[in-house]
C-alpha cells in the first residue's frame, strides 16, 4: 500500500507541469504572427518631385529654305528630285532666259540712248544754250535707264536657282514647261550645314517654365529604344493662335540616321513648382473622388502606416500634381498599397528614381 500511495504521490506532482507544457505549445500554434506588408516608398521633397513634360514632335533641318524666282517665267530645266543630295553651288532649276534677255537687252539700249541723250544735253547746258531744268530731266532718264539695266540684270541673274548650301531637296514644286509667278517656292532645300533640329508643340503652362539650355531626351523609334540627349535651343515668342500651344527646338547631335520628318518623343524633368504644389506617382493615390484622394503615409517609428486626404490640381502622364495634404519628409507609399489597411505594418523600400 505505501508503494502505490507514493507511485500516485509522484505521478500527481508530475502530470500539471506536462499539462501546462501542452497548453503552452497549442495557445503558441493559436496566435498568429501580424503581417508584414512589402512596400516601395519615397520621402516628400519638393527638390526631388520633378515633373516630366513629355512632347511629341518631328525630326526638321535647323534651316530648311525655300528657293524660288524673283520674276515670272516657264520652267526650262529642274536638275534634282526629291530627297537628292546636293553640293553648294549646284545649279537646282532655271527658267527659260528668252524673256528675260530680251528684256536686259531693250534695257541696254535704252540705258546707252539716255546717256548719249544726257552727254548731248550736258555740253550745251555748259555752254549757256538750254535751261538748268531741261539738264536735270536728262540726268534723271539717264539715270532711269541705268537703273533699269540693273533691275533686267538682276530678273536674269535670278533665272537660275543655286543650291545656297549643301543639303536635301525636301520638296520639289515645279516641272519644265510649268509658267511660275514671281516668288513662287520652285523647291525647299534642307540645309545639311546647320545640322538638325527637334520641334514640338507645347502648352503654355509648361512651356512657361522652359529655359533656353535645358537638357532633354528625344526619343526616336527610327534610330532605336536609346534616347538622344539633346538640348532646348529656342522657344517660339507667340503660341499658335489655331492651337494655343508654343513650339519648343531641341538641338540634335549629329547622326546619319537623322531625317527631315522622323517622328517622336521629348521629356524634359522640371523641378516642382514654387507655388507649394508637389508632383507624386499616379501608383501612391487611391480613392479618388471629385479634386481628392486618399494615399498611405508610413509611420518611421512603428513602420505603421495611416491614410492622407490630399487634394489634386490635375493630372499629368502617369503624374498627379497635389496642393495639399502632404508636408516635406513623409514617407509616401508608392507601390504595395492595395493590400494595406490604417495600422498595417510594412516593410519598406526605395521607389526607384
Amino acid at each position: 500500500m505505501k508503494g502505490r500511495a507514493h507511485r500516485l504521490a509522484i505521478a500527481a506532482f508530475l502530470v500539471p507541469p506536462l499539462l501546462y507544457g501542452c497548453g503552452s505549445k497549442e495557445s503558441e500554434k493559436a496566435a498568429p504572427s501580424e503581417e508584414i506588408f512589402p512596400v516601395q516608398v519615397m520621402t516628400v521633397q519638393p527638390g526631388n518631385m520633378v515633373q516630366t513634360i513629355s512632347a511629341v514632335g518631328t525630326v526638321r533641318y535647323r534651316r530648311e529654305t525655300p528657293l524660288g524666282f524673283t520674276t515670272p517665267g516657264k520652267v526650262a530645266v529642274v536638275r534634282f528630285e526629291e530627297g537628292d543630295f546636293v553640293r553648294q553651288g549646284a545649279l537646282l532649276a532655271a527658267l527659260d532666259t528668252t524673256s528675260v534677255g530680251a528684256d536686259l537687252s531693250a534695257a541696254e539700249a535704252e540705258r546707252s540712248r539716255a546717256q548719249a541723250e544726257f552727254d548731248r544735253i550736258k555740253q550745251l547746258y555748259a555752254e549757256g544754250w538750254i535751261t538748268k531744268a531741261r539738264y536735270e530731266a536728262a540726268e534723271a532718264s539717264a539715270k532711269a535707264a541705268s537703273a533699269r539695266v540693273a533691275q533686267a540684270g538682276f530678273a536674269r541673274g535670278t533665272a537660275q536657282l543655286y543650291a545656297p548650301s549643301s543639303g536635301v531637296v525636301l520638296t520639289r514644286n515645279v516641272q519644265p514647261g510649268q509658267i511660275v509667278a514671281a516668288g513662287t517656292p520652285a523647291l525647299i532645300l534642307g540645309e545639311g550645314d546647320d545640322g538638325f533640329v527637334f520641334r514640338a508643340p507645347v502648352i503654355d503652362r509648361n512651356a512657361a517654365r522652359l529655359r533656353v539650355g535645358m537638357a532633354a531626351e528625344i526619343s526616336l523609334p527610327a534610330l532605336g529604344s536609346a534616347p538622344v540627349t539633346a538640348t532646348i535651343s529656342e522657344i517660339d515668342g507667340r503660341a499658335n493662335q489655331a492651337t494655343g500651344a508654343f513650339t519648343v527646338q531641341f538641338s540634335l547631335p549629329a547622326s546619319a540616321q537623322l531625317k527631315s520628318g522622323q517622328i517622336g518623343t521629348a521629356s524634359i524633368k522640371l523641378p516642382a513648382a514654387d507655388d507649394g504644389s508637389l508632383q507624386i506617382p499616379a501608383s501612391a493615390i487611391l480613392g479618388v473622388r471629385a479634386n481628392e484622394a486618399l494615399v498611405y503615409i508610413v509611420d518611421p517609428k512603428s513602420q505603421r502606416v495611416e491614410t492622407r486626404n490630399v487634394a489634386i490640381e490635375r493630372i499629368t502622364d502617369g503624374a498627379v500634381v497635389i496642393t495639399g495634404g502632404l508636408k516635406q519628409g513623409d514617407l509616401l507609399v508608392t507601390s504595395g498599397a492595395e493590400k494595406l489597411r490604417t495600422g498595417a505594418k510594412v516593410r519598406m523600400t526605395k521607389a526607384p528614381g
